[in-house]
């Protein structure tokens, strides 16, 4: 076991390290921390079973410590060591989960109670957390996914394997195998993550119960991810041969399965491994034949694709166009560059993935565009038999890029329209001044051209007969006055010339302002 002394004081951590009967208790590493900060990596590092922890201290206190040991779930026991007999430091460990609580000085009788029922405590709840998981896959998911980063298997499961399969593994040389599962959760198991994991995990565990060389779990640490874990010398082929034909069977698709290099460090297994992973040439896929697939580092690719970003600006334009036609156009050429390379690796296509959305994430902030909105996934590219497909990666890109070009061509439409409709608003308000295209394009911050070309749209004629139809509309309302000279009609709607409104108007109306307004008098006198 393992303890960790927190305190700034270094005559307290020498103390402690003194006074404790740590061999009476199994401790036989004791770690030491100026602060909690300190404290946190070293816990992270080493995964100290007893930690004891002063409560004022510089940087980090002792309270933030015992904040972040609960909030991260981490199961160590925690005794309190402090010269502040203050009610809300012990109000803030008792809350957080401590285990004992000690007083400066500290008296070695009251320590080694502490210390013992510390011990004790944390061995009941780990035995039942152990007794929980036991024969479960849950254990081996638990303990291998904390291994895949350390150089050497930790001691608790080089023994875990010993009782399961009969074999010490400690001086072997390990292969870490990988399987995504994220094409079974779709195709299988309609996105259920769960339950992939629960039917897949136990499939590959049969499989390799038979030669007690290797086991699956699942890497909490790597989403969609199933991890197996073989040692000594077997013939791989024939066992994931096994393995994928069982699945195969089982689930009725052809999986893949991607071995690293065999090491005896566990974390370069796994880097091996997924460095092949990522790398792995998802064309391959395409021509493969049998029960699934089975890739090893050696076929990884390093080469480098066509992506998104070396074509963003054509993008960008078709997408501005709102023409289908030229975004196809773009987009062929860089499925075109893909196939070309001959290379489309896993690492690749989820550079695509992330590339999109930084460009769709650009494109709705500069359109205004709810960032929530949704987009289909666009992530289905495995044929009915689970291998992938080219062809509806292709299909899943292009449905992705029209559905954006649907959503931005719809915003612009409604800008267009929302403009043009206040162009109309501000001149009927304004009808009676002389007001040009150009002071309209200026406070609307639109191009002239556009304006009426846009205007003209909508609304079926230019602006100026639109404003020369308002004010003969006003004007004759105006008429309807017997007491309103003529003159003072033209300027009221804005004319300055009584002749030219005049004859504005006849060309309109047929007839003079005079003759209409005589027309209105002769109605009025028949009513």
């Amino acid at each position: 076991m393992k303890a960790l002394i927190v305190d700034d004081e270094k005559h307290v951590r020498e103390g402690l390290i003194l006074l404790a009967k740590w061999e009476k208790y199994g401790i036989d590493t004791i770690l030491e921390a100026v602060d909690g900060a300190e404290a946190m990596k070293l816990i992270t590092e080493h995964e100290p079973e007893i930690i004891f922890t002063d409560m004022h201290m510089p940087r980090c206190d002792g309270i933030e410590l015992i904040k972040w040991l609960h909030a991260e779930n981490i199961h160590a026991k925690t005794i309190v060591v402090s010269g502040y007999d203050d009610f809300m430091y012990l109000k803030n460990a008792i809350k957080y989960g401590t285990c004992d609580y000690l007083l400066k000085p500290i008296h070695q009788r009251d320590l080694d109670d502490t210390l013992g029922r510390a011990v004790e405590k944390w061995q009941e709840q780990h035995a039942g957390r152990l007794a929980k998981l036991a024969n479960d896959q849950a254990v081996w998911d638990h303990l291998l996914s904390g291994s895949l980063k350390k150089p050497q298997l930790p001691d608790r499961v080089i023994e875990e394997i010993k009782q399961s399969f009969r074999t010490n593994v400690s001086h072997e040389q390990y292969t870490i195998a990988l399987q995504p599962i994220t094409m079974a959760v779709h195709k299988a198991f309609q996105g259920d993550k769960e339950q992939a994991f629960s039917t897949l995990l136990p499939i590959i565990n049969k499989v390799l119960a038979r030669s007690k060389k290797g086991v699956a779990f699942r890497n909490r640490y790597k989403e969609e991810e199933i991890a197996v874990l073989l040692w000594e010398d077997i013939d791989y082929s024939v066992v994931v041969g096994d393995i994928l034909a069982l699945l195969k069977k089982e689930i009725g698709l052809h999986l893949t399965l991607i071995t690293g290099r065999p090491s005896r460090q566990i974390n370069e297994a796994y880097a091996s491994a997924r460095s092949a992973s990522d790398n792995h040439n998802l064309f391959l896929e395409e021509r493969a034949e049998g029960d699934g697939l089975l890739c090893t580092a050696d076929t990884e690719s390093k080469q480098t694709a066509a992506n998104v970003f070396d074509y963003a600006e054509e993008l960008k334009w078709a997408v501005q166009s709102g023409s289908r036609e030229q975004l196809d156009d773009v987009l062929e050429q860089i499925f075109t560059a893909i196939q070309q390379c001959r290379q489309f690796t896993r690492e690749q296509l989820n550079q695509w993935e992330n590339e999109f959305d930084i460009l769709k994430g650009h494109w709705f902030k500069e359109y205004g565009i709810d960032a929530y909105r949704p987009l289909s996934k666009g992530d289905d590219y495995w044929g009915g038999n689970g291998r992938f497909s080219f062809t509806r990666f292709k299909a899943e890109k292009r449905k992705q890029f029209h559905e954006l070009l649907e959503i931005i061509g719809e915003v612009e439409y409604k800008k267009e329209k929302n403009s043009v409709r206040k162009i109309e608003e501000y001149l009927r308000l304004n009808y009676q001044k002389d007001i040009s295209l150009s002071e309209i394009a200026d406070r609307f911050y639109l191009s002239r051209e556009y304006i009426s070309r846009k205007f003209k749209q909508q609304f079926h004629e230019t602006m100026t007969d639109y404003v020369t139809k308002i004010r003969i509309d006003k004007a004759k309302e105006l008429l309807a006055n017997p007491y309103l000279k003529v003159y003072e009609i033209a300027n009221a709607v804005g004319y300055q010339n009584d002749k030219y409104f005049i004859k504005v108007f006849k060309k309109i109306e047929g007839r003079t302002p005079s003759e209409y307004r005589a027309s209105l008098l002769d109605k009025g006198e028949k009513n």
